[in-house]
C-alpha cells in the first residue's frame, strides 16, 4: 500500500509544481490588486506539496520525529507570511512565495539524505527569515547607501584575503573561517558586497579611468578566489562583473574583452591547478576514471537516469551513493526520486524569480539600485546555472550550492539576505510610484 501510494504522490507533486510554475509566470507582470486570488491558489499549492512530499516521507520511514519537523515548518512558513502581510504589506507576495517553495524541497529532500542535517539547515532557516525583516527597510531608507561603495569593496577584498591566509582547506580548497567553533563561508556574503561595490564605481560616471579601476578591484577578487582554489565563487564574482559592466557602460568591447580574458585564465588555471585537471577529466570522460575522479559525476548521472521522467518516489532511491549530495549534487537526489520534470520546473521557478529580479530592475528610477537588482539576479541565475550544470555534466563541477535548497547554512543566509534586498528595492520602486502620483495630483490641483 505504501509504494502505491508513493507511486501516486510523485505525480501529484508534479502536477502541483507545474501549476504553480506556470501561475508564478502569468503573474510576474500584474499589478498586486489583480494577482490576490491566484496567490491564494499559490499558497494551497505550496502547502499541498509540502503537505505531500512529508506524508509520503514518514510513510516510508515511520520515524514520528518527521512529523513534529513538518508541523514546526508549517508554522514557521505561516507565521513568515503572516509577518510579511503585517509588516511590509506591499512586498512583492509571489517573491516570497518562491523562497518558500525552494526553502520547501529543500528541507523535504534534505530531511530523506538527512535528518539532522535538515533540523540544522531549519534552525538556520528561521535566524535568516527574522533577521531579514530589517534588510528591506534599510534598502528602502538609508539613502547614503550608495556612497560606501569603497568600504564594501575593500572590506570584502580583505575578508577574501583572510580566508586565503587563516581559511579551513577542505577538497583541497580554503572556503572558510571557523570563529569560536562557529564555522562560516564567507565568500558567500563577500558576493553581495561586490555587488554593492561594483554598482557604487559605476553607476554615475563609466569613464575609462572608473573602469580601468573597477576592473583592477574586481580582478584582485576573482584572483583571491583563484589562489583560495574556490573556482566556483571565482566564476560567479567575473560573471557577475562582466554582466554589471556591459549594462553600465553598454560597450560590447568590454564584454569581448573580458569573455576573452576569462578564456585565457580558465585556460592557465586548467594547467596550473591539479584539482582543476581533474575535474575537467571527471567531466570529459567519467566513466573512464570511474574508480577515482569521475565517480561523483557518474553516481549523479546514474541517479538522474534511474529516476527518468517522474521518479523512483520519496524513500526508493539511492542518493546517498553520490558523495556530498546534500551540498553540491543535491539537484541529482531531487531528479533521481521526485523525476527529471519535478527537476526541470524546479529551475523554472529559478527562472521565475530572475525574470522577477529584472522587472524590478527595469521599473527603477535610481540607477545605482538598478545595477544592485541586475547583479543580484546575475549572481542568483548563475549560481544556479554552475550548480545544475556540474550536476548534469554540461559543465566541469565547480562545487557550488544550489541557491536555498543545498545544505549549507552560510549559503542559505546569503541567499536569504539577497532575497531581502531585492524586496526592499521592489518596495523602493512602490515608494517612486507612490511618489510619482502625488506629483501628478498635485500639479493637476494646480
Amino acid at each position: 500500500m505504501v509504494n502505491i501510494i508513493t507511486d501516486l504522490a510523485k505525480y501529484v507533486m508534479i502536477i502541483l509544481l507545474a501549476v504553480y510554475t506556470l501561475l508564478g509566470f502569468r503573474l510576474v507582470r500584474k499589478p498586486q490588486e489583480e494577482k490576490r486570488a491566484a496567490l491564494w491558489t499559490q499558497d494551497f499549492l505550496l502547502f499541498a506539496l509540502q503537505f505531500t512530499g512529508n506524508a509520503v516521507l514518514f510513510l516510508n520511514t515511520e520515524n514520528e520525529e518527521l512529523l513534529y519537523f513538518y508541523g514546526m515548518q508549517l508554522l514557521a512558513f505561516l507565521i513568515f507570511l503572516l509577518l510579511q502581510r503585517i509588516v511590509y504589506p506591499r512586498s512583492d507576495k509571489l517573491l516570497n512565495h518562491n523562497l518558500l517553495l525552494l526553502l520547501s524541497v529543500g528541507l523535504l529532500m534534505l530531511s530523506r539524505l538527512s535528518f539532522d542535517r535538515a533540523q540544522r539547515q531549519f534552525q538556520i532557516a528561521v535566524l535568516a527569515g527574522g533577521l531579514t525583516f530589517l534588510i528591506p527597510w534599510i534598502i528602502r531608507k538609508a539613502g547614503r547607501l550608495r556612497e560606501l561603495y569603497w568600504v564594501y569593496g575593500a572590506g570584502g577584498l580583505l575578508t577574501l584575503i583572510a580566508v586565503l591566509i587563516l581559511g579551513n582547506t577542505a577538497f583541497g580548497a580554503r572556503l572558510s573561517l571557523t570563529i569560536y567553533d562557529v564555522t562560516i563561508q564567507p565568500s558567500e556574503f563577500v558576493k553581495i558586497l561586490f555587488v554593492f561595490f561594483v554598482a557604487g564605481m559605476l553607476y554615475e560616471t563609466q569613464d575609462l579611468k572608473r573602469v580601468a579601476i573597477t576592473t583592477c578591484a574586481a580582478a584582485a577578487h576573482v584572483l583571491v578566489l583563484v589562489l583560495s582554489r574556490d573556482l566556483g565563487g571565482a566564476l560567479i564574482f567575473f560573471v557577475t562583473y562582466l554582466v554589471m559592466l556591459y549594462v553600465a557602460t553598454k560597450q560590447p568591447l568590454y564584454f569581448l574583452a573580458g569573455l576573452g580574458a576569462g578564456c585565457v585564465a580558465a585556460f592557465a588555471a586548467w594547467r596550473l591547478f591539479s584539482h582543476v585537471q581533474a575535474r575537467v577529466l571527471a567531466w570529459s570522460n567519467p566513466f573512464a576514471v570511474i574508480e577515482e575522479e569521475g565517480y561523483q559525476i557518474a553516481q549523479s548521472l546514474f541517479a538522474i537516469g534511474t529516476g527518468g521522467w517522474f521518479g523512483m518516489g520519496l524513500g526508493q532511491g539511492m542518493p546517498n551513493k553520490i558523495p556530498v549530495v546534500e551540498e553540491d549534487f543535491i539537484f541529482s537526489a531531487i531528479a533521481e526520486e521526485m523525476g527529471i520534470l519535478f527537476a526541470v520546473l524546479l529551475v523554472f521557478v529559478y527562472l521565475c524569480c530572475f525574470y522577477m529580479i529584472l522587472n524590478i530592475a527595469m521599473c527603477l528610477k535610481d540607477a545605482y539600485y538598478k545595477l544592485v537588482a541586475l547583479g543580484l539576479g546575475t549572481l542568483l541565475i548563475f549560481q544556479v546555472f554552475l550548480s545544475i550544470g556540474g550536476v548534469i555534466k554540461f559543465i566541469p563541477s565547480t562545487g557550488v550550492t544550489l541557491p536555498f535548497i543545498s545544505y549549507g547554512g552560510s549559503s542559505l543566509l546569503s541567499m536569504f539576505a539577497v532575497w531581502a534586498i531585492v524586496q526592499g528595492m521592489y518596495l523602493k520602486r512602490g515608494d517612486e510610484v507612490a511618489e510619482n502620483e502625488k506629483e501628478k495630483g498635485q500639479i493637476k490641483k494646480k
